[in-house]
């Protein structure tokens, strides 16, 4: 599952980071790593972007980045 399939109000932990070169890097820079938890905050009408908290601090994501990053 990735967190583009996560509804709003849900915990989940990162399982893995998919993706390649300097979009993974800037995603790892954000603090998004392989454990972390997240909690889904908000979610566009349109379903883009989507508003997270990671790490004590507010995030928006585009779908296609959330796509990249699966969760449990």
């Amino acid at each position: 599952m990735t967190l583009k399939e996560i509804p709003c109000g849900k915990n989940v932990k990162v399982k893995k980071l998919s993706g390649e070169g300097p979009v993974k890097r800037r995603i790892m820079d954000m603090g998004i790593t392989k454990g972390v938890d997240i909690f889904v905050r908000k979610v566009a009408p349109l379903g883009d972007p989507i508003e997270v908290t990671v790490r004590g601090y507010e995030l928006s994501l585009r779908k296609a980045d959330a796509e990249m990053i699966e969760v449990e």
